[in-house]
């Protein structure tokens, strides 16, 4: 089960269950509506509609009743076989605005990481203040080659989409040029868990670790760590970036949530603001660090061999 998919305690939904997901489906359930609303004015039930377009009668369901986002060559077909061709732009529209709310993985990584990587750049350019959680993993932008190269890999293995890892690292590579531009700030908050998450192998942890130490000194990057001993105000659980005041990124299994309405902008600058105010920095950041690095490195043996 995803985090904050689940109640704390059976009863009371988490703090950061934000109204994001909801409109999600609403979004999703209006869509499938009206489609419903198109089919019954054309006098077709769904196993006729079904056979017409070859689909299984499932497919006329989930549609339907929101369980499914359809294609844009579902929604044409649609149209075409109920004679409402007329309503097919605004249904594609409609679609469209869901799909940037919640972009599945499935649908943006079929042509490959890259491309996916340089959508994310342009979001990047137009942004001044970058505002990043992480309970699990660094941060993409802050991330070593290496690194980054074992969290592709790990996209191409759930998704089984085309591998072109070595794009999508030197891409995501690039994008890091960016810290170093003194009209934009980065204001990372990451657990110590994201930090000991055996996710690659020692060795390139430990070059992770060292790169984080050194962008902690760069004067427009501020980096926090949550130590475990941190007692937490709101639970850390998922991660998320808030970019400017305009819009919340948040990454699960199986899509990208793009949340932009003001009240969900609001409520997770709050919430990030929770996260900093436990987080420690420089030196008692660093301090953390190390003492994971610590761990890390193999003891050397005694001089006597033992």
């Amino acid at each position: 089960m995803l985090p904050g998919t689940a109640p704390d305690d059976g009863t009371t939904l988490p703090p950061n269950r934000t109204t994001g997901v909801t409109n999600v489906q609403e979004a999703r359930a209006a869509l499938g509506k009206r489609l419903r609303e198109l089919r019954q004015q054309a006098g077709l039930t769904g196993k006729q509609l079904a056979e017409s377009l070859s689909w299984p009668p499932s497919k006329i369901s989930k549609l339907e009743n929101g369980r499914q986002t359809p294609t844009d060559d579902d929604i044409k077909g649609w149209t075409r076989m109920t004679g409402s061709e007329h309503e097919t732009e605004a249904l594609l529209a409609s679609l469209h605005t869901l799909e940037v709310q919640h972009a599945e993985w499935q649908r943006q990584l079929k042509v490959g990481l890259r491309p996916h990587q340089n959508k994310i750049a342009l979001l990047d350019a137009k942004t001044r203040l970058f505002r990043v959680f992480e309970a699990t993993v660094i941060p993409g932008i802050i991330q070593t080659a290496d690194y980054a190269h074992f969290r592709f890999a790990q996209g191409i293995t759930m998704f089984k989409v085309p591998n072109d890892i070595n794009a999508a690292v030197e891409t995501r590579v690039k994008r890091q040029e960016m810290l170093y531009r003194q009209d934009k700030r980065f204001y990372f908050v990451l657990t110590e868990a994201a930090l000991r998450l055996r996710l690659c192998p020692p060795e390139i942890m430990l070059a992770q670790l060292d790169r984080l130490v050194s962008l902690s000194a760069l004067s427009n990057v501020r980096l926090g760590i949550i130590g475990y001993e941190t007692q937490y105000v709101v639970a850390p659980w998922h991660g998320f970036w808030l970019l400017d005041n305009d819009l919340v990124m948040v990454e699960t299994f199986s899509a990208e949530l793009n949340l932009a309405q003001p009240q969900e902008v609001e409520l997770y600058a709050g919430i990030f603001e929770q996260l900093a105010a436990v987080a420690s920095y420089g030196r008692a950041a660093r301090a953390i660090i190390t003492r994971v690095i610590d761990d890390l490195v193999p003891e050397e043996p005694d001089a006597d061999g033992s």
